[in-house]
């Protein structure tokens, strides 16, 4: 069963259950693989849908940050549930161990010398970690490889 299935069929149990909040959050979810998929005029599969819930995690996380500190906790808790949501889709996140390994052997793959050379790792390292780790935390980590490298 593909992901988006997955979604499509998580949605209408949302809607029979009357799981308000979650059918929404859901309808926001496929709503954004829509758009994607008349924007690129492509077919979407499971890598695609997790671009997508990667990014909406993103604007969730900025969304949060600026709730709180504008002390609205009512609708950053609006965000939190559409957040743990939409992480229910994503695969099993890597440890900083296996991540670590992955930058290493990209590193020592791609011929990297300096931090000049980030953006030769990253395109290596990217597709092998794509939703399943923080690409900023490594990022972080790349950056830090390279300068004592």
């Amino acid at each position: 069963m593909s992901l988006e299935t997955r979604i499509d069929d998580d949605w209408k149990a949302a809607m029979k259950a009357g799981e308000r909040a979650r059918k929404d959050a859901l309808s926001l979810l496929r709503a954004a693989i829509k758009q994607k998929r008349v924007d690129e005029k492509v077919v979407i599969d499971d890598a695609a849908v997790i671009a997508v819930i990667e990014k909406m995690l993103k604007q969730r996380k900025d969304s949060i940050t600026q709730y709180e500190a504008a002390k609205r906790q009512d609708l950053a808790d609006v965000e939190k549930f559409e957040s743990s949501v939409l992480a229910t889709y994503m695969p099993q996140g890597l440890s900083a161990a296996e991540v670590e390994a992955i930058v290493t052997a990209a590193v020592a793959e791609s011929g990297a010398k300096a931090p000049s050379d980030m953006g030769k790792v990253i395109a290596l390292v990217k597709p092998k970690v794509a939703g399943r780790a923080d690409m900023g935390e490594v990022s972080k980590l790349v950056k830090a490889k390279l300068a004592g490298a």
